[in-house]
């Protein structure tokens, strides 16, 4: 018995019994990581089916936010496929959702800024004007908070307080010298008390210190009075509204003033107003020259597209701010060659 006692107090017997604890507790460490890997897994493969890219709900961008630590930032970009897929309602959910539950105030201000601009693109711009506002609350010198509320301004025709926005930027070193033009500009075309002569008068008088200002006041002359405007044609760049010049009416024309416009000219002729030119230097217009002198009348005609000199960005109808860059007088016309349509082709009915 003794001789039994004594290996259980062998040295060699207590090394045995060591290492094979170390084999069982390593072993049941490994079986227990793989186990909890393989419910980790299944874990992330549910996350992952539940939060597929474009089936997420408001509440589970606070989950990834909250839960799972997910960076901010790729929130926000999470966030973003409701806008490029157009859904600006459920992208405006989610920037109200995630609002409840940020602390950090550059992060709200971030969030509030990317809910006015959604606002703006849904067209909520009387939404989208009071959160920028609530943002200049608390950050007065918010730059892009302040071009937003500037552009919303003159969207919804409130031209005396978009002027007042031009001012707060001017603080800012911001050259805003065009912008407070054009707004002068249109708070003259859109003023109801002035009449059509008077509104023309001082029209001309900025257009003379500020040609960028042409478009816009030979549209409001093309609409308004067009006697002032054959009147002081010559005044005119008419390249730079090519397509308010071709789409007139034949009786809106002043024939004797186009004679002295060597473009207008050329223009007419394409146009097939008038039959006085064989070629142009133009090649759109002189194609259309010798269609109209071909025995075999081709219906053709001009398309426009307006490009826009800031961003490049092309367009296909004329803006006065660029939907893109949004600065204002950027777009110059450009001519192109068509197919023409039939009159009773374009009815509506």
């Amino acid at each position: 018995m003794d001789n039994i006692v004594l290996e259980y107090r062998d040295p060699l017997f207590g090394l045995i019994i060591l290492v094979a604890l170390i084999f069982l507790i390593s072993f049941f460490t490994y079986s227990y990581g793989i186990y909890k890997e393989r419910v980790a897994r299944k874990d992330y493969r549910k996350l992952s089916r539940r939060f597929e890219l474009g089936k997420l709900k408001e509440e589970d961008y606070v989950h990834l936010y909250k839960t799972y630590n997910l960076p901010f930032d790729s929130i926000l970009l999470l966030a973003s496929t409701f806008l490029h897929k157009g859904n600006y309602n459920k992208a405006i959910n989610v920037y109200l959702t995630l609002l409840e539950h940020v602390k950090d105030r550059v992060k709200k201000e971030e969030l509030l800024e990317l809910l006015g601009a959604t606002y703006f693109k849904g067209g909520f711009l009387q939404r989208s004007k009071d959160i920028f506002l609530r943002i200049l609350k608390f950050s007065p010198r918010n730059k892009n908070a302040l071009t937003q509320l500037l552009i919303i301004h003159e969207k919804l025709k409130e031209f005396e307080k978009a002027k007042e926005v031009t001012t707060c930027l001017e603080e800012l070193n911001e050259d805003m010298q065009k912008d407070k033009v054009y707004l002068d500009a249109l708070i003259i075309i859109n003023d109801p008390v002035y009449s059509y002569e008077k509104r023309s008068d001082l029209l001309y008088k900025i257009f003379l210190d500020n040609p960028s200002i042409q478009r816009l006041f030979a549209e409001f002359l093309l609409q308004f009075n067009k006697p002032f405007f054959w009147e002081n044609v010559d005044k005119f760049d008419v390249k730079n509204f090519t397509d308010l010049m071709w789409y007139l009416n034949f009786d809106d024309i002043n024939f004797e003033k186009v004679y002295k416009n060597e473009f207008l000219v050329e223009l007419y002729n394409a146009k097939g107003y008038l039959d006085n030119l064989n070629h142009s230097e133009d090649f759109v217009f002189d194609i259309l020259i010798a269609l109209n002198k071909h025995e075999h009348k081709t219906n053709a005609t001009l398309d426009f597209e307006f490009i826009c000199s800031s961003c490049k960005n092309v367009h296909p109808v004329y803006d006065t701010r660029c939907p893109h860059c949004h600065n204002i007088l950027t777009f110059n016309v450009k001519h192109n060659l068509s197919k023409g349509f039939d009159e009773a082709n374009q009815s509506l009915q």
